[in-house]
């Protein structure tokens, strides 16, 4: 039997970044641009905010003429009216004030803004009990972006904080990088559909399918699942070369058998060139993981045992659509940090991904390992996320500050 290769896993990121490229572009409309990537960086076409605006409720003034007021010397101003709300402010003098609101444009004249509750109103006379200095509870014309700014780089995931930027710069349309389209298909002649009612004995339900098909679509992808191929190397070619032809993406769940781990490595090699790239990682679990360059196109291989899978898709497989989608730069997955609650052992040279529980305690969040086979679903269903262990640790020592990759 062939001996395993494997790879270490920061290399295979690199390998992604180096073999694959982006999708091409398409024009969408802004309102249904969320998830997708920029294809190009944008400037802002116009000052943003394009005039003084407040900050507060309050009253607009020279700030200079504040100096000084105090609760038994306050600062007196004679009120020239009222900023409408949409409206240009009125001209102020020397000596007058403007009442305007949160979001209201000031005067010309005004430099800053007192709050309404420092002030004492009576008549058209408004008494500043509170000095203020220039600029405050003002936002500048042009503070927030300024004409000619860069207001998203290339490669940046649109999310609603970007949508509704780019919608104050009256941005309708945007140019983005297509979004990937994945096709999943499971391995093995011991499989089922998971919507099987009975099983014979020596089957097993497809638990993977469905759960890698939901990480795809969370990633920001379009999937779709081909279904099981039996243990038959020339069906195993002929259905993946035809799902090849329609995704951008093409995974094997469950390759990683002698015969189907065989199958999996041959097929990569019949569907295109340059073919198989790396032929393990040196993570645990999911050494056993496969990914090809056929023609242009990733084609990953997961191990069968659906803790080994969900992990590998989960770091690997996101990186491949952050990869196509266009992300300019490989996106650190985020992660929560917690006070583990035990030591855990590791073995040198290999990257230990550990389940693990976050819990709520009096000193703050609390990671508890969860220690189970890698074909145990419970064991992932318990776990908030996973612990990375890097190869150059022998494990981690209870109450370290440690980084969970959350599931969700």
């Amino acid at each position: 039997m062939k001996l395993m290769r494997v790879t270490d896993p920061e290399k295979v990121l690199q390998i992604i970044t180096a073999q694959f490229e982006p999708l091409e572009k398409a024009v969408i409309c802004l309102e249904k641009a969320g998830g997708y990537c920029l294809a190009y960086e944008i400037n802002a076409p116009e000052n943003i905010p394009g005039f003084n605006r407040s900050t507060v409720d309050g009253y607009a003034v020279t700030a200079k003429e504040t100096f000084g007021a105090s609760e038994g010397i306050p600062a007196i101003f004679d009120n020239a009216g009222e900023v409408l709300m949409g409206q240009t402010a009125p001209s102020i003098k020397p000596g007058q004030c403007c009442l305007v609101h949160t979001g209201g444009m000031l005067p010309k004249e005004a430099d800053a803004v007192i709050m309404i509750e420092d002030t004492e109103v009576t008549g058209t006379t408004v008494q500043s009990f509170n000095q203020v200095a220039p600029g405050e509870n003002v936002i500048h014309r042009g503070e927030d972006l300024k004409q000619g700014d860069s207001a998203l780089k290339q490669g940046h995931r649109l999310r609603a904080p970007e949508i509704g930027l780019l919608a104050s710069l009256g941005i309708t349309e945007i140019e983005v990088n297509r979004r990937p389209r994945v096709g999943f298909f499971s391995t093995g002649d011991e499989l089922v559909n998971y919507n099987q009612p009975n099983l014979k004995p020596g089957q097993i339900r497809d638990s993977n399918a469905p759960a890698l098909l939901h990480l795809a679509r969370q990633a920001g992808s379009e999937a779709q699942y081909g279904g099981i191929l039996p243990d038959q190397f020339a069906i195993f070619v002929e259905k993946s070369r035809a799902m090849l032809e329609e995704v951008d993406l093409l995974v094997f769940s469950g390759g990683s058998s002698v015969g189907t781990r065989d199958f999996t490595a041959r097929t990569m090699q019949e569907l295109g060139r340059p073919g198989l790239l790396v032929e393990g990682i040196s993570i645990q679990p999911g050494k056993p993981t496969l990914l090809a360059n056929c023609d242009g196109k990733p084609v990953l291989g997961l191990p069968g045992h659906p803790v080994s899978a969900l992990n590998i898709f989960k770091i690997f497989g996101k990186a491949i659509i952050d990869r196509l989608s266009g992300h300019k730069e490989k996106l650190p997955l985020p992660t929560i940090k917690a006070t583990l609650n035990r030591n855990i052992a590791s073995r040198s040279g290999r990257t230990d991904y550990v389940r693990v529980k976050v819990e709520n305690s009096e000193e703050g969040l609390k990671a508890l390992p969860i220690f189970g086979r890698s074909g145990m679903l419970r064991t992932l269903a318990e776990a908030d996320g996973l612990l990375v262990i890097p190869a150059e640790k022998e494990g981690l020592s209870a109450e370290e500050t440690v980084e969970i990759i959350p599931w969700d």
